[in-house]
């Protein structure tokens, strides 16, 4: 089975699937491996125009758990060696998505395949995670995934095989100032970033009482504050060229009992006093469970570790309209979005049999 697990861990770090590019590969390599199941392709395309493929697999009896991963990665950035080129060194496997999450769903599809055919298994397996989560809403929209009855989700994101009963989820502000381009000696052009400094100025003073006002703090969460943060594109100005378009993208992300809407009705009124175009977009609301569900007990009871919360967010932010939601899975996401990105293959080896034994639970 090791082999096995290390064989499709590999495959799947060695396909590029970027959120920016195709999943298709990597989506026609899984179901390669899903001999015996049935197979729902979710097929759409992203606002940029490119094929995206989603998949639910099912078989056995309805209902049970499911196992959950995404087939996306974030981009490659600040990597000195091929990202694409996986490497098993000393015990530890390297490549983008190794961690983050193309070794646990290697991790998925093995529990899945070694499960009794009389168990109910299910596999939820999207794209778009680390941008738009916009397979896990196709996902949870699926035909075949909605007539399963599931008792719960397992999403296989790097947490030491730990539960994580909650997290936070985003709201996903863009900012947008306009202006005339020129060459910047002339005088005759207008620099969109003057328009946007003062609608920013107010997003500084959003981020710092975030941190401080205990009316935005969490205690359940570490950091207990919201994350706010900001990116700024001027699209490849030159220096010597009066900027046209200056955007602004800030992630907030926000937890259960810290609800975003006073926060995002600021920056609305920010944007339409400093004269800037604004588009929000949201997730669905915070994951969260209550320590004594079912579900967060049996994830206890099975991984034999406490749960604790997260400060990021997963595509349980979606698929929990379908069922309950537990985020557990091998590896930490100290290395995830890093050029050093790996995970112990050994976390991926003990996996299996963790996820396994939620596949069995699901059968009572």
């Amino acid at each position: 089975m090791d082999n096995d697990l290390l064989r499709l861990a590999t495959d799947l770090i060695a396909l590029d699937s970027r959120s920016s590019v195709s999943n298709l590969a990597v989506a026609e390599r899984i179901e390669a491996d899903l001999v015996g199941f049935e197979v729902e392709r979710l097929d759409y395309t992203d606002t940029a125009g490119v094929r995206k493929r989603a998949l639910v697999a099912h078989r056995g009896p309805p209902g049970g758990y499911a196992l959950s991963g995404h087939m996306d990665t974030v981009p490659e950035t600040g990597w000195t060696e091929d990202p694409w080129s996986p490497r098993l060194v000393d015990g530890v496997l390297h490549g983008l998505g190794s961690v983050d999450m193309k070794g646990a769903v290697a991790a998925c599809v093995m529990a899945a395949r070694r499960a009794p055919s009389d168990l109910p298994v299910t596999l939820l397996l999207t794209t778009d995670e680390e941008t738009t989560k916009a397979g896990a809403r196709a996902v949870a929209e699926s035909a075949l995934a909605r007539s399963l009855g599931l008792r719960g989700i397992v999403v296989a994101e790097p947490t030491g095989l730990g539960p994580v009963r909650g997290h936070r989820s985003s709201s996903n502000i863009v900012a947008e100032a306009m202006g005339v381009q020129a060459h910047s000696s002339t005088g005759r052009g207008r620099n969109a970033n003057w328009v946007l400094i003062p609608f920013l100025m107010e997003m500084r003073a959003i981020e710092a009482r975030l941190r401080s006002d205990p009316a935005f703090s969490d205690p359940a969460y570490d950091p207990p504050f919201s994350d706010f943060n900001l990116v700024i594109d001027n699209h490849g100005t030159a220096v010597n060229v009066t900027v046209a378009k200056a955007t602004a993208r800030i992630k907030f992300r926000s937890s259960h009992s810290v609800p975003p809407a006073p926060i995002l009705a600021e920056v609305r009124a920010a944007a339409d006093r400093a004269g800037v175009q604004l588009s929000i977009t949201q997730e669905g609301p915070p994951p969260e469970l209550p320590r004594n569900h079912p579900l967060i007990r049996l994830a206890e009871a099975l991984s034999g570790q406490p749960t604790t919360t997260a400060p990021y967010g997963t595509d349980a932010s979606e698929l929990q309209t379908l069922a309950p939601c537990v985020v557990l899975g091998p590896g930490i996401i100290a290395t995830a979005h890093t050029p050093r990105e790996c995970v112990p293959f050994a976390d991926l080896a003990a996996a299996v049999p963790l996820f396994s034994r939620f596949l069995a639970a699901g059968a009572g």
